[in-house]
């Protein structure tokens, strides 16, 4: 008898998939992944691919728990909006009635002094920061990494982004740093959703990661998703190869068996592509899975939506960084409440549909809903350096497979 199909997929095109990254593991030039497809509410596609640690030989495994970076941010996202439809938080309201310290923040211009030296001068901004700002990354914050600014060089003096830090000292610092833009008038690329981590502690009174735990990973079934591994789970943890260049693997923020000091709403976490697909089929699902609601189907459709005002600018240090991946108009893109989301059918280099909505992870992970397809796409592998050529490389393995 046959192998029946893959719901709405063809076996003989998935297998692209396979000559692709095993090529690729065999070259060095990633040391494994897994890919993970579902259509039409069911699991199409779970491989997984070389090393979970190219150095100690020890084989990638479906469970194989990454660290997820920059898609914490949907998670974080996605508990706000939790207290949004509890009546605890406004969207429009400043960021300020939660966290009383980034009340009167000042912005950051530069100008040329007497001798021609740039130098930074403080000016009011025209409006506070609200938290849809925040949410869409109008706030006017930014990530001192992402080019060279008096700004960001302040921030990276500041050490903003300091583990050893708590979250409520983290705000602390930032209240005495300048904005980089006005609230509402640039697309950055930022720490915004590091500060809506501290705006769930304070609004419902309990650490970032016992809110996610308790509200979202748990009652989704996420069991290996959290901001450390437990000792029993260390061994899953995939590990980056050694870099041929410096004879040293990239390095790495922490040891995942430690709890951090510093929650990181913006980038902190860790999961498994099982785990991750069940966030997504959430979503997809408007709100609900397995019988458990998370949030409304109403409150999905309006993260999922362009929130962008129509005279939005970009900041032109994160412009040439994102490109296809992000909410540049010239590619057919916008940003919701948390996700980036596709506008229109044309522009974009890479395959996908009007309105699905997706994030990736610095390190290399990525994933995407379609809710036209009834499709999800989730990666996990590392690869800094490759990461927007294996987003692309992802959507065009999966589109091309599909069978109707």
């Amino acid at each position: 008898m046959s192998k029946p199909e893959p719901p709405g997929l063809i076996s003989a095109r998935l297998a692209y998939i396979k000559d692709v990254f095993d090529a690729d593991v065999a070259k060095g030039t990633i040391p494994g992944a897994v890919v993970l497809i579902a259509r039409q509410g069911e699991l199409a596609y779970l491989e997984s691919f070389g090393f979970r640690d190219r150095e100690k030989q020890l084989p990638m495994t479906t469970d194989s728990i990454f660290r997820i970076a920059s898609m914490t941010k949907p998670l974080v996202s996605v508990a706000i909006m939790m207290l949004a439809e509890e009546g605890r938080i406004r969207l429009v309201n400043p960021v300020s009635t939660y966290l009383p310290e980034l009340k009167n923040l000042q912005v950051g211009v530069e100008v040329l002094g007497a001798l021609g030296e740039v130098q930074l001068k403080l000016e009011p901004a025209r409006r506070e920061m609200t938290v849809q700002d925040l949410l869409r990354h109008t706030a006017g914050l930014t990530y001192g990494q992402f080019g060279d600014t008096l700004v960001k060089k302040a921030y990276r003096e500041a050490n903003v982004f300091d583990p050893k830090q708590t979250t409520a000292e983290f705000i602390a610092k930032l209240s005495r740093l300048p904005l980089q833009h006005q609230p509402g008038e640039v697309w950055d690329y930022s720490m915004a959703t590091d500060v809506l981590g501290r705006v769930v502690e304070v609004i419902s009174g309990m650490d970032l990661e016992a809110f996610i735990a308790a509200r979202i990973a748990a009652p989704l079934g996420m069991k290996d998703t959290g901001f450390c591994v437990a000792k029993e789970q260390a061994q899953r943890v995939a590990e980056p190869q050694i870099d041929a260049a410096t004879g040293k693997r990239p390095p790495m923020p922490r040891e995942l068996t430690q709890r951090p000091r510093f929650l990181s709403g913006g980038g902190g976490m860790v999961s498994t592509a099982p785990d991750y697909l069940r966030f997504a089929q959430m979503l997809l699902n408007g709100g609900e899975l397995d019988g458990v609601r998370i949030v409304s189907r109403k409150t999905v459709a309006l993260m999922t939506s362009d929130q962008l005002p129509p005279n939005i600018a970009f900041n032109a240090d994160t412009r040439p960084r994102f490109e296809e991946s992000s909410p540049m108009p010239e590619f057919g893109q916008g940003f919701g409440l948390g996700f980036c989301v596709r506008k229109e059918p044309g522009r974009n280099p890479v395959p996908g549909s009007v309105g699905d909505f997706y994030w990736s992870g610095v390190y290399g992970s990525y994933f995407w809903v379609d809710p036209q397809e009834q499709l999800i796409g989730v990666l996990m592998l590392y690869a800094p350096d490759l990461r927007r050529h294996y987003r692309a490389l992802m959507r065009q393995l999966v589109y091309q497979a599909l069978a109707d």
